[in-house]
């Protein structure tokens, strides 16, 4: 009989989850992981919670590390990250056909099997959301002197993004608000950055903006206006270099300007 594993879609939960099925099923190339909210009952399936545990997750990630290598580590690290349903059973089948191989070290460049290519394919597509938060993301400076930004990707960026800031702005205090999954990265200066998830939007920060950034303000969108040349637009050359989807908190397209 096929069995679900079901959890939470956290990192936690679902490496909890490949650590259930890898205990019970590890030959079982059927059996899958679903999220809690999202379960579509399967005829002649049997469904077991799963117990959310960071020691299970741990032994996961040592387990990924010593038998299936950095690469494999690196794709399933960004792959957890994404937005798709189907990540936790495309990782727990990609480790299954890893120990199919010789050499479990190369499973990622077993493109041929569909759920290797699945974890390739998520992979990429969250390392390239991953890299264009890390370019396009503005921070603006509130009163009392903390960096605020504001987000919202289609996956769950923020622990990529993380050391990226937290190595930049040391000496900072910043925040980054992923809007999409009610999160919040906060990093106090010299500290170690966290995440905390805000389902029940009840984390409100008052977005006053200091003296300072607002005369930065006033002074980039004038230097925009002086720059630009009106016969010289290209807006379809300019959506493919600053894609609009990012400008929601740039100042100098707040007001739906384009250059």
């Amino acid at each position: 009989m096929k069995r679900r594993y079901i959890c939470t879609e956290t990192m936690t939960g679902v490496l909890s989850a490949i650590y259930d099925a890898w205990t019970f099923d590890r030959s079982d190339q059927e059996a899958g992981i679903v999220f809690w909210g999202s379960v579509q009952q399967e005829m002649f399936c049997e469904y077991r919670e799963v117990r959310e545990d960071e020691k299970k997750a741990e032994a996961v990630r040592r387990l990924i590390h010593r038998h299936l290598g950095e690469e494999a580590e690196l794709s399933v690290g960004y792959a957890l990250l994404s937005e798709d349903p189907g990540k936790g059973t495309a990782i727990l089948r990609m480790m299954m056909e890893a120990r199919n191989l010789p050499d479990g070290k190369k499973i990622m460049g077993h493109l041929s099997h569909p759920e290797v290519r699945r974890v390739f394919e998520l992979s990429r597509n969250v390392g390239r959301e991953t890299h264009a938060w890390k370019e396009f993301l503005r921070f603006q400076e509130l009163e009392g002197g903390i960096l605020y930004a504001s987000i919202t990707p289609h996956n769950f960026v923020l622990p990529g993004i993380a050391d990226h800031f937290s190595n930049r702005f040391p000496l900072e205090d910043f925040v980054i608000c992923d809007e999409t999954h009610a999160s919040f990265l906060i990093h106090p200066q010299q500290k170690p950055w966290l995440i905390i998830r805000d389902e029940e939007r009840k984390w409100e920060i008052e977005k006053s903006f200091s003296e300072k950034e607002k005369e930065w303000q006033r002074l980039w969108k004038g230097f925009k206006k002086s720059v630009t040349i009106q016969e010289r637009k290209n807006l379809k050359l300019q959506q493919m270099n600053m894609p609009l989807r990012y400008r929601g908190e740039m100042m100098e397209y707040r007001d739906g300007e384009q250059s």
